[in-house]
């Protein structure tokens, strides 16, 4: 802070033709970060090799929430026009008051009021390559930047400025997502041979796709993404398979609200998707859209303007599907609501059929007879698994239950009219009946 408000002074000070040690601010160098400066704004400097215009940029951008008093030489008028300097960029907001930076703020400090040359220069800068904006350090609210926008922080990065903590979203409307997570491990997801092989074939990708795309250029040819899409019933493993792949891999799973994504009104939905994927992207984050065949269901007649939006809608989706660089899950509980033109566009589709007898044999061990005695003998989860077709999630709420019973009772032991009533209430809610 103190680096800046120098720079300030003597940009004012030079421009002004006041007396001043420098000819330009670039003589004032920026402070170094040191090697045990674990700081926010340190640990961006370590990772991006920014030129001192871009540092510039950004500290101007954190100016305004760490020290916006900073900022109060800018609000002086001009005396003979009673105006503001125009020269000095920035906006000021009228409900907070003060003064907000804006790249034209960067350009005056860098000597650009009066010399084109200087002026272009900085335009350069930003209009190419430019890594605060690449990078989503800074946000513009159009491509090409100009110099009338706001030196705006991203949510990211801010929040990693002030905690110095790795990003992580949290569910709001501009990021309809939340992370999911799970105890249970690989070994705890009970599947058909055929396929769990398809889930390790996902997760050898993750493992390996930096290998296979960028060390053998195999990204020549491939795309640096992958979408899998689950169908199957509910209950059935969709949601912790995706989950599980991300444990696997040590990165965060978000499941997306896509209620909060789709909306009446025309071009809202596209933009709320595109927050999504900007903030998602280059993270190696698992995106897993839950219920997709909300969006992805077969495409209407094109007879009015509404049916045009909704398959526009889909189109852009599918675009930020298709050029996402990371995981994407799509899921669904019946296959015939997906259109068959967005099938072709999944590299695996995996079907979770209700579990057969030998899995649920297993999944009955692993979630009564681990934990509690039967009363009857463990021979009652044999029977159980050959009678009753359950999937995984209503195995769940039957332990639920006979939990319930068990803790009643001040012990860990459960019997089979238990697990009978667990069972038959589970059937109740299909419109099933017991033989």
């Amino acid at each position: 802070m103190q680096w800046i408000e120098a720079v300030i002074d003597t940009a004012l000070a030079l421009y002004f033709n006041n007396d001043c040690q420098y000819k330009s601010v670039k003589e004032l160098t920026p402070p170094q970060v040191t090697e045990n400066d674990t700081s926010g704004y340190s640990q961006i400097l370590k990772k991006y090799n920014l030129s001192f215009e871009e540092r510039l940029m950004l500290i101007m951008a954190m100016v305004r929430h760490l020290k916006p008093q900073s900022l109060d030489l800018f609000l002086i008028k001009n005396k003979s026009l009673d105006v503001e300097f125009s020269e000095f960029g920035g906006v000021k907001d009228e409900k907070k008051g003060g003064f907000s930076p804006t790249l034209e703020t960067v350009c005056f400090l860098l000597g650009g009021a009066n010399d084109i040359q200087k002026r272009l220069e900085f335009m350069k800068i930003v209009y190419e390559n430019n890594t605060l904006y690449q990078e989503g350090i800074l946000e513009a609210k159009k491509q090409p930047v100009e110099l009338h926008e706001a030196l705006q922080l991203s949510e990211e990065y801010l929040g990693i400025i002030i905690t110095s903590k790795k990003y992580k979203p949290k569910y709001n409307s501009r990021f309809p997502a939340e992370e999911i997570t799970t105890k249970m491990d690989w070994a705890d997801l009970i599947l058909e041979t055929n396929i769990k092989d398809q889930l390790i074939e996902i997760k050898q990708w993750l493992k390996h796709s930096d290998l296979i795309l960028h060390e053998w250029e195999l990204d020549k040819t491939l795309k640096l993404g992958y979408k899998v899409l689950f169908y199957g019933p509910p209950g059935t493993g969709k949601t912790l398979a995706a989950t599980l792949l991300g444990k696997s891999i040590n990165k965060p799973v978000f499941r997306i609200d896509l209620s909060m994504i789709v909306s009446k009104y025309i071009g809202e939905t596209e933009k709320n998707l595109g927050r999504l994927f900007d903030v998602a992207s280059s993270k190696g984050w698992i995106l897993f859209f839950d219920e997709a065949d909300a969006l992805f269901s077969k495409r209407t007649e094109t007879n009015s303007s509404n049916d045009r939006h909704a398959n526009q809608e889909v189109a852009y989706l599918l675009q930020r599907i298709e050029n996402f660089d990371g995981l994407v899950i799509l899921a669904t509980n019946l296959m015939t609501n997906i259109d068959e033109a967005f099938l072709r566009r999944f590299q695996s589709t995996i079907n979770f059929p209700k579990p057969k007898y030998k899995e649920r044999k297993r999944l009955w061990e692993n979630m009564v007879s681990s934990v509690f005695e039967i009363e009857e003998g463990p021979q009652v989860i044999d029977t159980i698994a050959k009678d009753y077709e359950l999937s995984g999630g209503e195995m769940i709420n039957v332990l639920r239950y006979c939990a319930i019973k068990a803790a009643g009772k001040g012990e860990k032991k459960i019997n089979f009219t238990n697990i009978m009533t667990g069972i038959k209430r589970e059937y109740e809610k299909s419109n099933k009946t017991l033989n």
